[in-house]
């Protein structure tokens, strides 16, 4: 009996060593996987696959086909340009301040202005490229001569874009707006001095077009140009256009945004060179016939 004990407990004795062993092999292995140039190589690689990688939101029109453009330049110079395509204008700018974008590209300067004072954060422009007139267009009306009176007038409803619209208004004698109204400073539907007879309303400005769209014979939009192409709106329809030698074709450049600080990191520097180029003004000249002027 003592015998088949002392068996016993050498063969468990031999099997916990095996199992100990065993574990201390994996861990070693482990380990020495871990420590490994291969392994040491391949999370090198993956770090330098993100630094050359650059996340960029954007609207889809015109921007991210702008952008779909120069991907083969950013790819000689060994960059690869993830494009997030958003349909709204807060989403970009928030995924941006969460780290979520290394850029974005759908606004212009007021509008991030706006945002920044409304939420607190500190987004900076690095580059203006491109320019959109806002257009009037007209549901069944060929000029602003046969605007009739008690018309409807869809704009959009934030602030940049709101003045934006209403400037154009005045511009075509629509309505009168105080005698310092200015892009710089402002206006609202409250400004109005004199609103023409007209019912003037404001909506969000991705839901202008499809209102316009859906709207009755003689109704009147305002429409930013991105969402006018979107909806296959032409410009050279459009009943007036902004005076492109006013100061909205800077005031309202669309730009690359970034995080305050990232306005000349190696990943910006290398988008805004590629963008910046007689080949991406040609795209753009070929592409939308007026309705995207580059503004470098």
């Amino acid at each position: 009996m003592k015998v088949n004990k002392i068996i016993a407990s050498a063969l468990t004795f031999a099997l916990t060593a095996a199992v100990f062993a065993g574990c201390g092999s994996t861990q070693a292995s482990e380990k020495t996987q871990a420590s490994s140039p291969e392994s040491k190589a391949s999370e090198s690689t993956a770090e330098t696959s993100a630094d050359k990688t650059i996340v960029i939101g954007a609207t889809s029109t015109p921007h991210g086909e702008i952008l779909e453009h120069i991907k083969p330049v950013l790819e000689e110079k060994g960059y690869t340009l993830d494009i997030k395509i958003y349909d709204d204008y807060v989403l970009p700018n928030k995924a941006l301040t969460d780290g979520e974008l290394d850029a974005n590209y759908f606004q212009h300067t007021p509008y991030l202005n706006s945002y920044n004072a409304e939420n607190g954060t500190d987004l900076a422009s690095a580059a203006e490229i491109h320019y959109e007139p806002f257009g009037l267009y007209g549901n069944g009306v060929a000029s602003v001569a046969e605007v009739k009176e008690g018309a409807s007038i869809v704009i959009p409803a934030d602030d940049s874009n709101e003045t934006r619209a209403l400037l154009l208004l005045q511009q075509e004698g629509l309505i009168k707006l105080p005698d310092d109204a200015s892009a710089e400073k402002g206006v609202t539907t409250l400004d109005i001095v004199d609103d023409g007879g007209y019912k003037i309303t404001t909506v969000q400005a991705d839901t202008v077009a499809a209102q316009f769209n859906n709207s009755d014979e003689g109704s009147l939009a305002v429409i930013n140009g991105n969402y006018a192409l979107a909806a296959g709106l032409d410009i050279k329809n459009a009943l007036a256009v902004e005076n492109a030698d006013g100061d909205a074709a800077h005031t309202y450049a669309n730009i690359i945004a970034v995080r305050n600080g990232d306005e000349q990191n190696e990943k910006t520097k290398a988008l805004i060179d590629a963008l910046k180029t007689d080949d991406v003004k040609q795209f753009i000249e070929q592409e939308y016939n007026g309705a995207v002027v580059a503004i470098f």
